[in-house]
């Protein structure tokens, strides 16, 4: 695989938002539930706006005609490819800007978690990432993914590999993994046994 060539350049800082899972283990859509009184995916993207340069929330093409206007929707170009395609979509209509990617199943996450993600990125680096408090692994999907990062993603796709943790976990010694300031901010709602947690958190008022 491509190794990763630093460059003295600071890349833009663009927020991808994705939202283009089937939620089949929640049994709906996850973009659709409303944790802060929001759907969810908009609600991310109102996060990411406050902190990146633009914003673009990511899709499957079936979806797009369901999204409220205003919003800068991206179809994924790169299609069967789970969110590795909706970060090789973001990197082909801008390959110069690094992309802070958050998942849309994220209900705990926070502008403060984001911004000690941003302020301690490393633009020399493929990645700069958190180590998940729940398995010890780097989360891809709340992660810095610069220019760099590109190539060495299209290589994995076509080798027929999508996930994009394996890319973090291959080349980990090219990625900055961070210990999050908040371990609850980085809790997936995948099932419904998840999303009953993160309302008794939310209820319990510590979020």
């Amino acid at each position: 695989m491509t190794s990763i060539v630093n460059s003295s350049s600071v890349a833009p800082l663009n927020g991808l938002v994705l939202a283009g899972g089937k939620s089949v283990r929640m049994g709906r859509d996850k973009g659709l539930l409303r944790w802060n009184g929001v759907e969810q995916r908009y609600y991310m993207v109102g996060l990411l706006t406050q902190l990146c340069a633009g914003v673009y929330l990511s899709c499957r093409q079936e979806q797009v005609a369901d999204m409220v206007e205003g919003y800068n929707v991206l179809p994924d170009v790169f299609t069967n490819a789970g969110p590795l395609g909706g970060i090789l979509t973001a990197f082909q209509l801008q390959p110069q800007s690094a992309w802070l990617v958050a998942a849309c199943d994220l209900p705990l996450l926070d502008a403060d978690t984001l911004q000690f993600l941003i302020a301690n990125r490393d633009e020399q680096a493929l990645a700069t990432t958190f180590q998940s408090p729940f398995d010890g692994l780097p989360e891809p999907l709340i992660t810095i993914w610069e220019p760099a990062a590109q190539p060495l993603l299209m290589e994995y796709r076509a080798a027929g590999i999508s996930c994009p943790r394996k890319v973090l976990l291959r080349n980990i010694d090219q990625v900055k993994v961070l210990t999050p300031p908040n371990a609850d901010a980085l809790m997936n709602a995948n099932t419904p046994e998840d999303a009953a947690r993160v309302e008794a958190i939310i209820a319990a008022g510590v979020k």
